[in-house]
């Protein structure tokens, strides 16, 4: 095991770097040779010394400091047919490896014409071709695992074979496609020899369908969980060091039942069958995952059982898209296409103007008005709120999420923003327009890389430091307060109109200001004049009323008036 190998294994805690490490006990103890030398090597999963971004590691006594933004990035390279559907094939494998957070690099055998009917036309790649791709890769790219999928020839098997022989990599998947799912041949007999002698012995595990595993074995069809472990180990003695039968198309069987045996132990692994037609894809992203796992430093069962853990989430996320009018649709491995059709319901990117009225949900209030959150929001919004957070610190999470997800409804209903206060999951799950965090809270960078680019982000801010650092760390706007005294949060230092135009006038986004404000004070904090300034965000001003309709429409006349008489005097000056 080479040193870099060997040291990126280390567990590094840190912002810009995270890598597993054994965790089964507090250290552990590694030899290995280069030329005359020996070296000894311990890692520790606990007492590792970091200093910004570097893991400081004991070597023989020494301390060796890693740079842990150099640290190996796991890699898989995918051998495979395209897909021009997008649903199967080197399409499936990159996606299925970007969802499990893995390189993917690809060597295309073959390019199909196919969409959800089936397959139209096949050309397959010279073999020429197929060598000089992988030579470019292997060659260079620092490959953990080798998937492959459609390998079309019997020359492009032999290729692969002294291809991995020269450029040795951690662990070979097989998936050994020769039929696709709607009957079309991919793969024809004469490269079943050549499977079994060269490519099958090579390899860490082999993914076969029942259908490849009958061709392989040159047997009757698989029609019982008996015949699939009694292919399992017969497939086993070719040489493989672990077979997985995937018994998705095993009849009169409710569930999704895979065999995996290890040579010694035979696992069944079982789980609700999702009723889908948008399956095209899954065995290709089942052992393009697997291959993921595995190249994160995962043991063979270990990502068998996430791999498939993956692909029913996928499956049954999917299961009521669209894509194509054939009888097998692709699914969507990065579980976003159904959220991205809910926000084409919102009016576009985040725009400064809808902090106008924010209006921030509290559960106390709700409950003792006898309201729920979904109708709090529904009557704040009829009264012309322009966006609505939801701060619901004493919900259950389920509940909670729930709501939020009724919420959501409402809020697109009428184009308006929905955020979440604090809660990312939460976010995530219900998929919420953002999130408004504070200083305590999980950092807005961290948060952005959660939720991606199109997300608003908003951060709570006392001071020009914390409005700059928000920016740097890339907010959308920010919250500015206590301007007053609150009793909805406890302890919370106030900064005054006075602090609020200083922050306001340093800022580089857009700000609403909270904290005590209402209908007596709301038109003073308006007044300050600072473009900057864009809205003020109320929580009993407007919740803790007998008719949350009626406040909020009498509180969007008052800072209409106000923003009116602020733009007045700025055109008269």
């Amino acid at each position: 095991m080479a040193l870099s190998s060997l040291l990126s294994a280390s567990f590094c805690f840190n912002e810009n770097c995270l890598r597993s490490a054994p965790t089964e006990a507090s250290s552990r103890r590694y030899n290995f040779s280069r030329g005359s030398k020996s070296v000894a090597v311990v890692l520790r999963a606990k007492g590792t010394s970091q200093f910004q971004g570097l893991t400081v590691m004991q070597v023989r006594g020494a301390s060796t400091a890693v740079d842990c933004s150099k640290m190996k990035i796991p890699h898989v390279l995918t051998i495979a047919g395209s897909d021009s559907g997008a649903g199967a094939g080197i399409q499936a494998d990159l996606k299925a490896c970007a969802a499990r957070g893995v390189y993917c690099s690809t060597v295309i055998t073959a390019v199909t014409a196919q969409n959800t009917v089936g397959v139209q036309g096949v050309n397959i790649v010279s073999e020429d071709f197929v060598a000089e791709q992988l030579t470019s890769v292997l060659s260079d790219m620092q490959v953990d695992v080798v998937k492959t999928g459609m390998l079309p020839s019997v020359g492009i098997v032999k290729i692969l074979c002294q291809k991995i022989r020269e450029f040795p990599v951690r662990a070979l998947v097989v998936d050994p496609v020769m039929v696709s799912t709607s009957g079309d041949v991919l793969a024809g007999a004469s490269i079943l020899p050549v499977f079994r002698e060269e490519l099958l012995p090579m390899a860490e595990i082999i993914t076969p369908n029942l259908k490849e595993a009958s061709a392989l074995l040159g047997c009757a069809h698989l029609e019982t969980v008996a015949d699939m472990r009694s292919a399992a180990k017969s497939l086993h003695a070719f040489g493989p060091r672990n077979v997985l039968v995937k018994g998705g198309d095993l009849p009169d069987s409710s569930d999704a039942i895979d065999i995996l045996f290890d040579g010694d132990n035979f696992y069944e692994l079982r789980s609700p069958r999702v009723k889908t037609h948008n399956t095209h894809g899954t065995g290709c992203s089942l052992a393009s995952s697997i291959a993921a796992e595995l190249a994160k430093g995962s043991s063979t069962f270990s990502a068998v059982k996430v791999a498939k853990r993956f692909v029913e989430t996928a499956l049954d996320y999917s299961k009521d898209i669209i894509i194509g009018n054939g009888p097998q649709g692709p699914f969507d491995h990065l579980l976003r296409l159904k959220s991205s059709s809910h926000d084409c319901h919102r009016l576009g990117v985040f725009n400064p103007s809808d902090l106008f009225l924010y209006a921030v949900t509290d559960a106390r209030m709700n409950k003792k008005w006898g309201r729920s959150i979904a109708d709090a929001v529904k009557a704040a919004i009829e009264g012309g709120a322009t966006i609505v957070q939801l701060r619901e610190k004493d919900v259950e999470t389920r509940d909670f999420l729930e709501s939020a997800k009724a919420c959501l409804e409402i809020c697109r209903a009428y184009g308006v923003p929905l955020l979440i206060n604090d809660r990312i999951d939460i976010a995530l799950a219900c998929g919420a327009d953002g999130v408004h965090v504070g200083q305590s809270d999980m950092p807005a960078r961290v948060a952005r890389t959660l939720l991606g680019p199109e997300k608003i982000i908003g951060v709570s801010c006392k001071t020009p430091a914390q409005a700059e650092q928000a920016w740097i760390d890339g907010a959308d706007y920010i919250g500015c307060g206590g301007v007053y005294p609150t009793n909805t949060k406890a302890n919370n230092l106030t900064v005054g109109l006075d602090g609020l135009k200083t922050v306001c006038q340093a800022s580089k986004l857009p700000i609403v200001a909270i904290g005590g404000i209402g209908p007596s004070n709301a038109r003073a904090v308006m007044e300050i004049g600072v473009p900057s300034l864009k809205g003020v965000a109320v929580v009993s001003g407007l919740f803790d009323r007998e008719c949350v309709s009626t406040e909020t429409r009498k509180l969007h006349g008052m800072l209409t008036e106000a923003r009116s008489l602020v733009n007045e005097k700025k055109r008269h000056n």
